[in-house]
C-alpha cells in the first residue's frame, strides 16, 4: 500500500464517505487510487474551482458536524483553496485539507507549481503539516483528523510530496491520536454560576456557533427552558433556542433587533455561551453590556476574557455544564417574571419587522420575500446564504429551529460562499430540502458550480435576489459616505435565467409581490435543481444598522435615513 492508497484507506476508517476536490498533477497519485472507487467506498465530488471544494466541505461540515475534506494539487490549486479553508477557521468549521506538493527533491527550487503553502496558511489553520517521510503519515493523518474535530473546531492542512504520495507504507495498524477532550467546570465553578443568576434581577443570555460545534443544542435548550432567560444570538447562534422558544430576542449586534440590543444594554448579568464578542455583534466594547457582570463559558480558553473581561470566565465542555446547571434550576427556578415581562413587550415592539404593502403589483421587498419563504418551507430546510444584504434578511427573517439549518459565512463573510457550501449541505443531507439564497454580486463569485449541481442533478433550489448592485456596500456609501456610490453597479451581469438554462437548470423570475407564493411553491415542488430569479428594488436598506464605530444603543432605522438622490457618482455609473 503506498501513502496515496492509505489515505483512502484512512477515509474508509473514519467513514469519510464523501470528499470535495479537483485533481492536479502533484496530487495525481492520489487521484490514481481514486479509480479503484467502489472498493474504496469514498465519493469525490469534482468541483469546478478548488474555492468551491472548500467552501462546499465547509458547508458539509456545518450541516452535518461531520469533518469536511477537500483536496487539491499544488501551487495554484493549494492557493485557490485559500479564501476557502480561511472560511473554516473563521467560523470554526472541522475540516480536513490535502494537497500535493513538489516532489521532495524540489521542494525550494522554485520548481513548477511550487508553493511554501506551510506559510502562506499559517495563520488560517489550527495546525498544518508537510510531510516528509511516508512512514509518519498514518501517525499524521490520524493526529489530523482527531485535532480539526476536538475542543474547538478548525482546518488542519497536510501537504504531501508527490513521490511521497507513490512511497509504500509498511502494512501496520494506524497508531491512535491521543485524546483531546475538553474538561467539564468543577461544582464549585458551577455553583458560583448560580449564584450569579440568583442575585441578577435582569439576567440574559447570549449563545453563538460554539453550542452546535459542541453538540449542546438539546443541553441549551434544556438549560433555556429550565432558566427561563431571555436570550439572544449571534448570526452563527440562530437557531440555538429553536423556533418556539418564547423568550428569545434574536440576532443582537450591527443587524441585531433592537429589541437584543435594548436587553443587552439594560441587562445586570450577561450569561455568553459558546460565542466569542466579535465586534460585528457587541459594537463599541465600552459600549457594550454597560451595567452587566459577565460570565463566558467557552470550550477554548483562548476567546476567555480576550476582548472583554469577565467575572467568571469558565472553559470546559459546554454540554455537560449547561445539563448541570439545568438540574440544579429545575428545582429552584429564577425569580425574574418581570424582567421577562419587559423582554417580551421588548420583543412585540422593536422586534424584526417587515413592511407590508397590499398592492399586488408592488414590488419585492427582501425582508418580505423571505418572511414567505421561511412560511413556506418544511421546518427541516436548510438554508445556505452568501454575504450582503440578502444574508441579513435570512438572518433577520427566516424562522430557523436548529444551528445546522442555517449556513453562513459569519467570520470571514465570504462572497461566493453560498452555493458551494448549499451543494456540500446536500451531499450531507441528502432528504432534506436545500436552498441557495444568493445575491447577484454573490451568485457571479461561484456561478461555474451550477455544473455540479447539473451532474449530480441536486435537488437544490437556487434563490437569486437580484438588486443589479453590491446592495450592502451601497447601502453603507449611501449612510456612512455621503451617498457616493463607488463600483457598487452591477446592471451589466448576464441573464442568469439564460446562464442557468446553460447548465440544463430550469429556471422562473418574478418581480411583484403576487408572484412570491407562486414563485416559492414552484420550485419547492419541482423535483431537482430549480432557479428563481426575484427582481428587487435596487434601494432597499438593510435595517436596522449600527454607525461604524457606536454602540448597539445607538443604531438606526429607517426613520433616520439620508436623502437617497445620489449627489455624487463615479463616471460608470453615471454613464
Amino acid at each position: 500500500m503506498n501513502a496515496a492508497q492509505h489515505i483512502l484507506d484512512a477515509f474508509k476508517r473514519h467513514q469519510i464517505d464523501t470528499v470535495f476536490g479537483y485533481p492536479g498533477g502533484c496530487i495525481m497519485p492520489l487521484y490514481d487510487a481514486l479509480v479503484a472507487h467502489d472498493q474504496v467506498g469514498v465519493e469525490h465530488v469534482l468541483c469546478r474551482h478548488e474555492q468551491a471544494c472548500a467552501l462546499a466541505a465547509d458547508g458539509y461540515a456545518r450541516a452535518s458536524g461531520k469533518l469536511g475534506v477537500c483536496i487539491a494539487t499544488s501551487g495554484p490549486g493549494a492557493t485557490n483553496l485559500i479564501t476557502g479553508v480561511a472560511n473554516a477557521h473563521r467560523d470554526s468549521v472541522p475540516m480536513l485539507v490535502i494537497t500535493g506538493q513538489v516532489p521532495s527533491p524540489l521542494i525550494g527550487t522554485d520548481a513548477f507549481q511550487e508553493t511554501d503553502i506551510l506559510g502562506m496558511t499559517l495563520g488560517i489553520v489550527k495546525h498544518s503539516y508537510l510531510i516528509e517521510d511516508a512512514e509518519s503519515l498514518p501517525g499524521i493523518m490520524e493526529e489530523a483528523m482527531q485535532l480539526a474535530q476536538s475542543g474547538r473546531p478548525g482546518p488542519v492542512w497536510i501537504d504531501i510530496p508527490k513521490d511521497i504520495l507513490l512511497t509504500d507504507i509498511a502494512d501496520r495498524q494506524a497508531p491512535e491520536a491521543p485524546a483531546m477532550d475538553a474538561e467539564s467546570a468543577d461544582a464549585g465553578t458551577l455553583q458560583q454560576i448560580l449564584d450569579m443568576l440568583r442575585q441578577a434581577r435582569q439576567p440574559l443570555l447570549y449563545s453563538g456557533g460554539g453550542i452546535s460545534l459542541a453538540g449542546a443544542e438539546n443541553a441549551f435548550r434544556r438549560f433555556a427552558s429550565a432558566s427561563a432567560l431571555p436570550n439572544v444570538v449571534t448570526l452563527k447562534g440562530i437557531g440555538n433556542p429553536g423556533r418556539d422558544n418564547p423568550d428569545q430576542l434574536g440576532m443582537l449586534g450591527l443587524h441585531g433587533s433592537r429589541a437584543a440590543n435594548l436587553a443587552v444594554d439594560a441587562c445586570d448579568l450577561l450569561l455568553v455561551v459558546g460565542a466569542r464578542l466579535d465586534d460585528r455583534a457587541t459594537g463599541v466594547l465600552d459600549g457594550f453590556a454597560p451595567n452587566a457582570r459577565l460570565i463566558h463559558i467557552d470550550t477554548d480558553a483562548a476567546e476567555l476574557g480576550k476582548l472583554k473581561p469577565a467575572d467568571l470566565a469558565v472553559r470546559g465542555d459546554i454540554a455537560p455544564i449547561l445539563d448541570a446547571l439545568a438540574d440544579a434550576l429545575d428545582d429552584q427556578p429564577l425569580a425574574i417574571d418581570d424582567w421577562r415581562r419587559r423582554c417580551s413587550d421588548w420583543r412585540k415592539t422593536h422586534g424584526f419587522q417587515a413592511a407590508t404593502n397590499d398592492d399586488p403589483h408592488a414590488p419585492i421587498s427582501g425582508p418580505g420575500f423571505i418572511r414567505q419563504l421561511s412560511a413556506l418551507t418544511p421546518r427541516e430546510t436548510i438554508v445556505a446564504c452568501d454575504v450582503g444584504q440578502h444574508q441579513m434578511w435570512v438572518a433577520q427573517h427566516f424562522q430557523f429551529d436548529h444551528p445546522r439549518s442555517h449556513l453562513s459565512s459569519g467570520g470571514l463573510g465570504t462572497m461566493g460562499f453560498g452555493l458551494p457550501a448549499a451543494i456540500g449541505a446536500q451531499f450531507a443531507c441528502p432528504d432534506r430540502p436545500v436552498i441557495n439564497v444568493t445575491g447577484d454580486g454573490s451568485f457571479m463569485m461561484n456561478a461555474q458550480e451550477l455544473a455540479t449541481i447539473r451532474r449530480h442533478n441536486l435537488p437544490i433550489k437556487l434563490v437569486i435576489l437580484d438588486n443589479q448592485c453590491l446592495g450592502m456596500v451601497r447601502q453603507q456609501q449611501e449612510l456612512f459616505y455621503g451617498n457616493r456610490e463607488s463600483q457598487i453597479n452591477l446592471d451589466d451581469n448576464p441573464d442568469f435565467l439564460a446562464l442557468a438554462r446553460a447548465f440544463d437548470i430550469p429556471t422562473l423570475a418574478i418581480e411583484r409581490s403576487d408572484q412570491i407564493r407562486r414563485g416559492i411553491q414552484t420550485i419547492l415542488a419541482y423535483d431537482g435543481p430549480m432557479l428563481l430569479h426575484v427582481a428587487i428594488d435596487r434601494s432597499e436598506n438593510v435595517w436596522p444598522i449600527v454607525k461604524p464605530g457606536a454602540s448597539n444603543r445607538e443604531m438606526l432605522d429607517e426613520s433616520q435615513r439620508p436623502n437617497r438622490t445620489p449627489s455624487t457618482r463615479n463616471k460608470e455609473n453615471a454613464a
